[in-house]
């Protein structure tokens, strides 16, 4: 079946996270059911761009965001891509297909202070789950690192005589992030703990729960939430604020816009761009403090 064999391929090639599979899992099964409804057709691979037009009616009609929409057929498309490539099908149905226009976010990223009051929260760690949720946040904010890319480090990634830290991104396009001194001193106090729990494994995942298992999605959130909501009233507190924090604070002072791509992991420059808005909201402040011809 084509859609055992997609989700077969997100897993094994695409190395996707069970979340991920799941959310294409349920997209395409609903998407599924509506053709097999309206249409009575079985195959999906038989599907024409008017029937998807259709679905995304309906959603609209639903009340569902241009976002979330836009999310739905982007699954959609990644399965067409795929039955394309296995030679299913000769065209993809949604070929020509345009995304519906959405409103962009405007992301608000914790302030430096903001930062450092957490951190101030943690400096005393000594026990096991303290220090460990001291290095998860020093090593989102020092890195920049996406969440999932967190939960796989293993400790072999850590490079201390290099002081580098090697990530695994998007499409298994690895990057090397220098390793802060002060991330250095959190790592080398957690792995005296961690080594009480589980024995040094080179292989093995970094970060561990107290019970010696990988660290999991929900578990990250969790702690970012319970000391964010400590330090900060902002309404969004995950660990992609952080990695917008991250990139917004070295804009701020001065960074290039090409490293800071190259620390995300961005495939694009465009991807980068979005993290200038506060940049440029730091540097109006400072030039209409600065400029002559704004003095009263």
């Amino acid at each position: 079946m084509p859609l055992t064999s997609f989700l077969s391929y997100l897993e094994l090639e695409k190395n996707y996270s069970k979340h991920t599979i799941k959310a294409y899992k349920r997209d395409l099964e609903t998407f599924y059911t509506f053709v097999k409804t309206e249409y009575g057709e079985t195959q999906l691979s038989a599907v024409h761009y008017n029937q998807i037009r259709s679905w995304i009616v309906v959603l609209v009609d639903e009340g569902l965001t241009p976002q979330s929409i836009n999310r739905k057929v982007s699954s959609l498309k990644t399965f067409y891509k795929f039955l394309l490539n296995v030679g299913d099908i000769e065209i993809s149905p949604l070929a020509k297909h345009k995304a519906l226009k959405t409103a962009q976010k405007i992301q608000i990223p914790f302030s430096p202070e903001e930062m450092e009051q957490t951190f101030k929260e943690l400096e005393a760690a000594d026990d096991f789950e303290s220090l460990r949720n001291l290095l998860l946040i020093e090593l989102l904010y020092g890195t920049g690192m996406r969440r999932q890319e967190l939960i796989n480090l293993k400790i072999g990634d850590i490079d201390t005589g290099q002081q580098l830290i090697k990530v695994l991104g998007k499409r298994d396009k690895e990057r090397y992030i220098p390793l802060l001194p002060t991330i250095q001193g959190t790592l080398d106090r957690y792995l005296n703990v961690r080594n009480e729990i589980v024995k040094d494994d080179k292989s093995a995942p970094l970060l561990i729960t107290k019970k010696g298992v990988k660290m999991y999605e929900t578990l990250v959130y969790r702690v970012i939430n319970r000391y964010f909501s400590k330090t900060s009233n902002k309404l969004k507190k995950s660990p992609h604020i952080i990695r917008h924090s991250f990139a917004t604070h070295l804009l701020n002072q001065g960074a290039d816009l090409n490293v800071v791509k190259e620390l995300l992991g961005h495939a694009s420059l465009a991807s980068t761009q979005v993290y200038t808005h506060n940049s440029i909201a730091s540097l109006r402040e400072v030039y209409t403090n600065a400029h002559p011809r704004n003095k009263s």
